[in-house]
């Protein structure tokens, strides 16, 4: 049995609240090299490279944050290392988040904002790659969590060092 003597309620943690308010895209470039180049698609065998890197901030209104993922594609002939095509995309997104303490937010605006961006991000790639003239690319699954943590590797990795303090 609870004791009420004090009449305050058990206090409970504060619920989570997410709402994607608006999804955009910022910039998007596609270039196809091989058609400018003027080879047959038969010659090739394209290597793709997917780079991702993430930003979020925190908008003026209280409790939004926009994070905006970047994409860059890069497709090369496996026999000669010739460009193939070039993706870049960046696609971002309006949140609206409650709920999440602050030393956790950094962390869920880098993971699992991009997870939510994710599937609209490998449609616009699919389709972009089709339109300009390849099979369409689907992008794998994109493990935010391991890419959060790289980041975080390699900040540490670069961040100076204080000095030797010598000790009296």
């Amino acid at each position: 049995m609870a004791d009420a003597s004090n009449g305050a309620a058990p206090q409970q943690a504060p619920q989570l609240k997410m709402q994607i308010l608006g999804q955009f895209i910022r910039d998007l470039s596609f270039e196809n090299i091989l058609v400018q180049k003027g080879i047959g698609a038969t010659q090739v065998q394209p290597e793709i490279q997917v780079q991702v890197s993430i930003d979020g901030r925190k908008r003026s209104v209280e409790n939004q944050y926009e994070v905006v993922t970047k994409f860059k594609v890069t497709s090369n002939n496996a026999t000669d290392k010739s460009p193939l095509f070039l993706l870049e995309l960046e696609y971002g997104g309006i949140f609206h988040i409650e709920g999440v303490p602050e030393e956790q937010m950094h962390p869920f605006l880098m993971i699992e904002c991009p997870r939510m961006l994710f599937p609209f991000v490998r449609r616009i790639v699919s389709d972009v790659t089709s339109d300009g003239g390849f099979p369409q690319l689907n992008l794998d699954t994109v493990d935010f969590v391991a890419l959060y943590r790289q980041e975080l590797a390699r900040r540490a990795a670069t961040a100076p060092r204080p000095a030797d303090q010598p000790t009296n």
